[in-house]
Protein backbone atom coordinates (compact mmCIF):
# COMPACT_ATOMS: atom_id res chain seq x y z
CA UNK A 1 0.00 0.00 0.00
CA UNK A 2 1.30 3.46 -0.88
CA UNK A 3 2.10 5.48 2.27
CA UNK A 4 0.41 8.80 2.95
CA UNK A 5 1.38 11.57 5.33
CA UNK A 6 -2.25 12.66 5.68
CA UNK A 7 -5.55 11.72 4.09
CA UNK A 8 -6.39 13.97 1.16
CA UNK A 9 -9.38 13.88 -1.18
CA UNK A 10 -8.27 13.62 -4.80
CA UNK A 11 -10.51 15.56 -7.15
CA UNK A 12 -9.20 13.73 -10.20
CA UNK A 13 -6.65 11.06 -11.13
CA UNK A 14 -5.34 10.61 -14.63
CA UNK A 15 -2.52 9.06 -16.61
CA UNK A 16 -0.18 11.19 -18.69
CA UNK A 17 1.77 9.38 -21.40
CA UNK A 18 5.38 10.42 -21.98
CA UNK A 19 7.21 10.60 -25.30
CA UNK A 20 8.49 7.01 -25.03
CA UNK A 21 5.06 5.67 -24.05
CA UNK A 22 5.74 5.54 -20.31
CA UNK A 23 2.57 6.12 -18.26
CA UNK A 24 2.72 8.64 -15.40
CA UNK A 25 0.31 8.71 -12.49
CA UNK A 26 -1.09 12.23 -11.94
CA UNK A 27 -3.26 13.55 -9.11
CA UNK A 28 -5.21 16.81 -9.31
CA UNK A 29 -6.55 18.57 -6.23
CA UNK A 30 -8.61 21.70 -5.70
CA UNK A 31 -11.30 23.48 -7.70
CA UNK A 32 -11.42 23.37 -11.48
CA UNK A 33 -10.45 26.70 -12.99
CA UNK A 34 -8.36 27.77 -10.00
CA UNK A 35 -4.79 28.96 -10.57
CA UNK A 36 -2.48 26.02 -11.09
CA UNK A 37 0.52 24.73 -9.17
CA UNK A 38 2.54 21.75 -10.45
CA UNK A 39 4.63 19.73 -7.98
CA UNK A 40 7.55 17.50 -9.02
CA UNK A 41 8.98 15.32 -6.25
CA UNK A 42 12.51 14.07 -5.77
CA UNK A 43 14.48 10.83 -5.98
CA UNK A 44 12.89 7.89 -4.07
CA UNK A 45 9.79 9.95 -3.18
CA UNK A 46 6.22 10.19 -4.56
CA UNK A 47 3.21 12.50 -4.66
CA UNK A 48 2.74 11.72 -0.96
CA UNK A 49 5.83 13.78 -0.22
CA UNK A 50 3.86 16.95 -1.06
CA UNK A 51 0.89 16.15 1.20
CA UNK A 52 1.27 19.20 3.43
CA UNK A 53 1.60 21.57 0.47
CA UNK A 54 -1.40 19.99 -1.23
CA UNK A 55 -3.54 20.32 1.88
CA UNK A 56 -2.58 23.98 2.34
CA UNK A 57 -2.90 25.05 -1.29
CA UNK A 58 -5.85 23.03 -2.60
CA UNK A 59 -8.48 25.33 -1.08
CA UNK A 60 -7.72 28.07 -3.61
CA UNK A 61 -5.42 26.46 -6.18
CA UNK A 62 -5.63 23.57 -8.59
CA UNK A 63 -2.70 21.50 -7.39
CA UNK A 64 -1.20 18.98 -9.80
CA UNK A 65 1.20 16.37 -8.43
CA UNK A 66 2.65 13.43 -10.32
CA UNK A 67 4.76 10.38 -9.61
CA UNK A 68 8.07 10.51 -11.44
CA UNK A 69 8.67 7.41 -13.57
CA UNK A 70 9.60 4.46 -11.37
CA UNK A 71 8.14 6.10 -8.25
CA UNK A 72 4.79 5.80 -6.51
CA UNK A 73 2.18 4.58 -8.98
CA UNK A 74 4.19 5.33 -12.12
CA UNK A 75 5.70 2.08 -13.42
CA UNK A 76 9.42 1.33 -13.34
CA UNK A 77 10.87 2.21 -16.77
CA UNK A 78 12.51 -0.34 -19.02
CA UNK A 79 16.14 -0.33 -20.20
CA UNK A 80 17.16 3.11 -21.42
CA UNK A 81 14.32 4.76 -19.55
CA UNK A 82 16.52 6.64 -17.08
CA UNK A 83 17.81 10.02 -18.27
CA UNK A 84 17.32 13.74 -17.82
CA UNK A 85 15.73 13.72 -21.28
CA UNK A 86 13.11 11.31 -19.97
CA UNK A 87 12.49 13.55 -16.96
CA UNK A 88 11.92 16.52 -19.27
CA UNK A 89 9.65 14.45 -21.54
CA UNK A 90 7.61 13.38 -18.53
CA UNK A 91 7.12 16.92 -17.22
CA UNK A 92 6.05 18.12 -20.68
CA UNK A 93 3.54 15.26 -20.85
CA UNK A 94 2.07 16.15 -17.44
CA UNK A 95 1.76 19.83 -18.36
CA UNK A 96 0.06 18.96 -21.66
CA UNK A 97 -2.37 16.57 -19.94
CA UNK A 98 -3.43 18.91 -17.15
CA UNK A 99 -3.18 22.51 -18.37
CA UNK A 100 -5.20 24.21 -21.06
CA UNK A 101 -3.71 25.89 -24.12
CA UNK A 102 -1.71 28.87 -22.88
CA UNK A 103 -2.59 28.21 -19.23
CA UNK A 104 0.31 29.00 -16.94
CA UNK A 105 1.27 27.54 -13.58
CA UNK A 106 3.82 27.88 -10.83
CA UNK A 107 6.12 24.85 -10.84
CA UNK A 108 7.84 23.60 -7.68
CA UNK A 109 10.51 20.92 -7.86
CA UNK A 110 12.21 19.24 -4.92
CA UNK A 111 15.63 17.61 -5.46
CA UNK A 112 15.29 15.50 -8.63
CA UNK A 113 12.05 17.39 -9.28
CA UNK A 114 14.06 20.62 -9.48
CA UNK A 115 16.48 18.87 -11.82
CA UNK A 116 13.50 17.83 -13.93
CA UNK A 117 12.50 21.48 -14.27
CA UNK A 118 16.05 22.43 -15.30
CA UNK A 119 16.11 19.60 -17.84
CA UNK A 120 12.82 20.82 -19.37
CA UNK A 121 13.64 24.54 -19.30
CA UNK A 122 14.22 24.87 -23.03
CA UNK A 123 11.19 22.80 -24.08
CA UNK A 124 8.28 24.54 -25.86
CA UNK A 125 5.74 22.87 -23.58
CA UNK A 126 7.54 24.12 -20.50
CA UNK A 127 7.86 27.66 -21.80
CA UNK A 128 4.19 27.75 -22.75
CA UNK A 129 2.98 26.79 -19.29
CA UNK A 130 5.55 27.87 -16.67
CA UNK A 131 4.96 31.25 -15.02
CA UNK A 132 7.49 30.92 -12.19
CA UNK A 133 9.52 28.22 -10.48
CA UNK A 134 10.59 27.14 -7.00
CA UNK A 135 13.82 25.13 -6.94
CA UNK A 136 13.76 23.39 -3.59
CA UNK A 137 16.75 21.52 -2.09
CA UNK A 138 18.38 20.76 -5.41
CA UNK A 139 21.47 21.26 -7.56
CA UNK A 140 22.45 21.36 -11.20
CA UNK A 141 25.81 19.55 -11.21
CA UNK A 142 28.64 18.15 -9.03
CA UNK A 143 26.22 16.33 -6.76
CA UNK A 144 28.69 13.70 -5.59
CA UNK A 145 31.53 16.17 -5.13
CA UNK A 146 29.50 18.52 -2.92
CA UNK A 147 27.44 16.01 -0.91
CA UNK A 148 28.48 15.70 2.74
CA UNK A 149 26.73 12.41 3.55
CA UNK A 150 30.16 10.80 3.98
CA UNK A 151 31.95 12.70 6.79
CA UNK A 152 35.29 13.20 5.05
CA UNK A 153 37.09 16.17 3.56
CA UNK A 154 36.17 17.01 -0.06
CA UNK A 155 38.04 14.97 -2.61
CA UNK A 156 38.07 11.88 -4.75
CA UNK A 157 37.73 9.41 -1.89
CA UNK A 158 34.66 11.13 -0.49
CA UNK A 159 33.06 11.29 -3.94
CA UNK A 160 33.71 7.59 -4.58
CA UNK A 161 32.28 6.58 -1.22
CA UNK A 162 29.26 8.82 -1.75
CA UNK A 163 28.64 7.17 -5.12
CA UNK A 164 28.82 3.75 -3.46
CA UNK A 165 26.42 4.74 -0.66
CA UNK A 166 23.81 6.47 -2.79
CA UNK A 167 24.10 3.97 -5.64
CA UNK A 168 23.84 0.84 -3.53
CA UNK A 169 21.72 -1.91 -5.10
CA UNK A 170 20.80 -3.55 -1.80
CA UNK A 171 17.13 -3.44 -0.79
CA UNK A 172 16.28 -0.99 1.97
CA UNK A 173 14.10 -3.53 3.75
CA UNK A 174 11.45 -2.70 6.34
CA UNK A 175 11.31 0.60 8.18
CA UNK A 176 13.03 0.10 11.54
CA UNK A 177 14.47 2.30 14.26
CA UNK A 178 17.93 1.81 12.77
CA UNK A 179 16.86 2.58 9.20
CA UNK A 180 15.08 5.73 10.38
CA UNK A 181 18.20 6.85 12.21
CA UNK A 182 20.29 6.37 9.06
CA UNK A 183 17.76 8.17 6.85
CA UNK A 184 17.51 11.06 9.30
CA UNK A 185 21.29 11.50 9.34
CA UNK A 186 21.55 11.44 5.55
CA UNK A 187 18.49 13.43 4.55
CA UNK A 188 17.02 15.43 7.43
CA UNK A 189 18.02 18.04 9.98
CA UNK A 190 19.09 16.96 13.48
CA UNK A 191 15.96 18.45 15.05
CA UNK A 192 13.45 16.70 12.77
CA UNK A 193 10.39 15.43 14.63
CA UNK A 194 10.05 11.62 14.90
CA UNK A 195 6.73 11.56 13.01
CA UNK A 196 8.27 13.40 10.07
CA UNK A 197 11.27 11.07 10.03
CA UNK A 198 8.90 8.11 10.05
CA UNK A 199 6.83 9.58 7.21
CA UNK A 200 9.91 10.18 5.05
CA UNK A 201 11.28 6.72 5.79
CA UNK A 202 8.04 5.05 4.67
CA UNK A 203 8.00 7.04 1.44
CA UNK A 204 11.66 6.34 0.63
CA UNK A 205 11.47 2.63 1.52
CA UNK A 206 8.46 2.25 -0.79
CA UNK A 207 10.55 3.23 -3.84
CA UNK A 208 11.39 0.18 -5.98
CA UNK A 209 15.03 -0.85 -5.69
CA UNK A 210 15.47 -0.95 -9.49
CA UNK A 211 14.25 2.60 -9.86
CA UNK A 212 16.28 3.85 -6.91
CA UNK A 213 19.46 2.45 -8.45
CA UNK A 214 18.64 3.54 -12.01
CA UNK A 215 18.10 7.16 -11.03
CA UNK A 216 21.14 7.17 -8.75
CA UNK A 217 23.30 6.54 -11.82
CA UNK A 218 21.76 9.48 -13.65
CA UNK A 219 22.22 11.80 -10.67
CA UNK A 220 25.86 10.74 -10.24
CA UNK A 221 26.80 12.23 -13.60
CA UNK A 222 24.33 15.10 -13.64
CA UNK A 223 25.22 18.32 -15.48
CA UNK A 224 22.26 20.63 -16.03
CA UNK A 225 24.10 23.94 -16.09
CA UNK A 226 22.79 24.74 -19.57
CA UNK A 227 19.22 23.99 -18.49
CA UNK A 228 19.61 26.16 -15.40
CA UNK A 229 20.59 29.11 -17.56
CA UNK A 230 17.58 28.46 -19.81
CA UNK A 231 15.24 29.21 -16.91
CA UNK A 232 14.47 32.73 -18.10
CA UNK A 233 11.47 33.20 -15.83
CA UNK A 234 11.25 34.16 -12.14
CA UNK A 235 12.88 31.46 -9.99
CA UNK A 236 12.99 31.27 -6.20
CA UNK A 237 15.55 29.00 -4.52
CA UNK A 238 15.14 27.31 -1.14
CA UNK A 239 17.49 25.06 0.84
CA UNK A 240 18.09 23.82 4.38
CA UNK A 241 21.37 24.75 6.03
CA UNK A 242 21.78 21.14 7.25
CA UNK A 243 21.21 19.58 3.80
CA UNK A 244 23.83 16.86 3.26
CA UNK A 245 22.64 15.72 -0.19
CA UNK A 246 22.39 19.09 -1.94
CA UNK A 247 24.13 21.55 0.41
CA UNK A 248 23.51 25.28 0.24
CA UNK A 249 26.58 25.73 -1.97
CA UNK A 250 24.41 24.47 -4.84
CA UNK A 251 21.63 26.97 -4.16
CA UNK A 252 24.04 29.87 -3.98
CA UNK A 253 25.73 28.81 -7.21
CA UNK A 254 22.38 28.42 -8.99
CA UNK A 255 21.26 31.84 -7.82
CA UNK A 256 24.35 33.32 -9.45
CA UNK A 257 23.61 31.67 -12.79
CA UNK A 258 19.85 32.08 -13.01
CA UNK A 259 18.78 34.92 -15.33
CA UNK A 260 15.96 35.98 -12.94
CA UNK A 261 16.49 34.67 -9.41
CA UNK A 262 13.97 36.22 -7.03
CA UNK A 263 16.00 35.23 -3.97
CA UNK A 264 17.51 32.41 -1.94
CA UNK A 265 15.88 31.24 1.29
CA UNK A 266 18.10 29.23 3.65
CA UNK A 267 16.17 27.43 6.38
CA UNK A 268 18.27 27.13 9.53
CA UNK A 269 18.74 23.57 10.76
CA UNK A 270 16.66 21.95 8.02
CA UNK A 271 17.94 19.03 5.97
CA UNK A 272 17.21 17.84 2.45
CA UNK A 273 13.53 16.95 2.96
CA UNK A 274 12.36 20.56 3.32
CA UNK A 275 8.73 20.11 2.12
CA UNK A 276 8.22 17.66 4.99
CA UNK A 277 10.60 19.21 7.53
CA UNK A 278 9.44 22.80 7.02
CA UNK A 279 6.11 22.54 5.17
CA UNK A 280 4.88 26.02 6.07
CA UNK A 281 8.03 27.67 4.73
CA UNK A 282 7.88 25.77 1.44
CA UNK A 283 4.18 26.46 1.04
CA UNK A 284 4.77 30.15 1.75
CA UNK A 285 7.32 30.32 -1.07
CA UNK A 286 4.87 28.72 -3.50
CA UNK A 287 2.11 31.10 -2.38
CA UNK A 288 4.37 34.10 -2.84
CA UNK A 289 5.09 33.01 -6.41
CA UNK A 290 1.42 32.44 -7.23
CA UNK A 291 0.49 35.81 -5.73
CA UNK A 292 3.21 37.66 -7.62
CA UNK A 293 3.10 35.89 -10.97
CA UNK A 294 -0.44 34.48 -11.18
CA UNK A 295 -2.16 37.15 -9.08
CA UNK A 296 -3.49 34.68 -6.51
CA UNK A 297 -4.42 35.79 -3.01
CA UNK A 298 -4.72 33.33 -0.14
CA UNK A 299 -8.06 32.74 1.58
CA UNK A 300 -6.97 34.85 4.56
CA UNK A 301 -6.03 37.74 2.30
CA UNK A 302 -9.42 37.60 0.58
CA UNK A 303 -11.22 37.65 3.95
CA UNK A 304 -9.20 40.67 5.06
CA UNK A 305 -10.09 42.42 1.81
CA UNK A 306 -13.82 41.70 2.29
CA UNK A 307 -13.76 42.91 5.91
CA UNK A 308 -12.04 46.13 4.88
Amino acid sequence: MRPRLISLPVSRELTAVSADGSPLHVEVYGPEGAPAVVLAHGWTCSTTFWAEQIRALAADHRVIAYDQRGHGRSPVPGPGGYSTTALADDLEAVLAATLGLGERAVLAGHSMGGMTIMAAAGRPGFRQHAAAVLLCSTGSTRLLAEATVVPLRPGGLRSRLTRAVLGAKAPLGPVTAVSKKILKYATMGPGSAPDRVDACARIVHACPRTSRYGWSQVLAGLDLGAGLRELRLPVAVLVGTADRLTPAVHSRAMAGELPHCTGVVELAGMGHMTPVEAPEAVTAQIRELTLTYLGVKSGDQEKEKEQA
